[in-house]
């Protein structure tokens, strides 16, 4: 009765946070634990049934593992899989790389009205939908009035198709994302930096280091706990792709499915174009599954090399 009364006691007393935290909570649990009861369609060999989609769920037979040998019996599985990975460690690994160096750059400029003027203007990428991106990137690539092709022929070199030739992608997807992201991942990196006591560079300059030694010994190690857990929650979405840079700027071209199609493009697909809930799901929970596992995994390596800098 005691932990009772005192677990009540504590709700109580903390009523006003709790109640800020609730509609998110709520949010959360709709949306994110709810579905969760879906994923027994990835077992199943879904049919639509006249009753409703539960009595659908319900009523579908139950096939076990064959949407996963299916799945990874198709050359798909291997595509989606290779493309998904190493598009990620390269954009956990660019992307951190540039984020912290945009963030002590920003840090350092002595002028601050100008350093707000940058940041907002490297900001401004992250709110714009990929739908414009895709249109911004038409704009450079089309081949008839594109921006790149139209250079390439002032200087007498033939226009590239760009949404037929799978090669150049795998970069321009990487410098699309980058900029799209990297001002918006610098401002924890910069909020951190900020927020580093300046006593320690005062002390740094009277011992006589230069700029580039403060920021070797100073302000990368203070920022290094925080960089490890955004890497750990990084490496957690390693298995998921950005729906839209994979789909709406690459304009869903047929001839680039080769170095374009994700794990989240193959789930849209499935739904869209066979109609297989039951492959898509299957699917997806894979994703889930290795994504939830590579984060308990990296989480146990830090932990053995430094539990201060662990997740948990």
């Amino acid at each position: 009765m005691g932990r009772i009364k005192n677990f009540f006691h504590d709700v109580y007393k903390n009523r006003v946070w709790l109640l800020m935290v609730l509609p998110g909570t709520i949010w959360l649990l709709l949306f994110s634990y709810l579905p969760m009861f879906g994923t027994v369609i990835a077992f199943k060999n879904f049919r639509y049934d006249p009753n409703g989609f539960f009595s659908s769920i319900v009523n579908s037979e139950w096939v076990g593992f064959e949407n996963f040998k299916f799945l990874f019996n198709t050359n798909d599985a291997w595509v989606i899989t290779r493309n998904t990975v190493l598009y990620n460690l390269v954009f956990i690994i660019v992307g951190l790389i540039l984020a912290v160096f945009v963030a002590i750059v920003l840090s350092e400029l002595a002028n601050k009205r100008l350093s707000k003027i940058y940041q907002t203007g490297m900001l401004f990428p992250h709110f714009l939908s990929w739908v414009v991106v895709s249109y911004f990137v038409f704009t450079f690539l089309s081949v008839d009035r594109g921006l790149l092709n139209n250079m390439l022929e002032w200087f007498g070199i033939d226009a590239i198709s760009w949404y037929n030739e799978a090669k150049y992608w795998p970069f321009i997807i990487v410098l699309t994302s980058m900029w799209k992201g990297v001002g918006y991942g610098s401002i924890v990196y910069l909020a951190a930096i900020v927020g580093i006591d300046r006593n320690y560079y005062e002390a740094a300059m009277i011992d006589g280091a230069n700029k580039w030694q403060q920021i070797r010994n100073i302000t990368i190690p203070m920022i290094t706990p925080l960089i490890i857990i955004l890497t750990i929650l990084n490496v957690g979405k390693i298995f998921s792709a950005d729906f839209g840079l994979f789909y709406q700027v690459p304009r869903d071209s047929g001839p680039l499915y080769s170095v374009t199609n994700v794990i989240d493009t193959y789930v849209y697909r499935g739904l869209t174009t066979m109609g297989d809930i039951s492959m898509s799901t299957a699917a997806g929970l894979y994703q889930s599954i290795v994504g939830f596992t590579l984060v308990m995994l990296t989480n146990y390596l830090v932990r053995k090399v430094d539990k201060e800098y662990a997740l948990f």
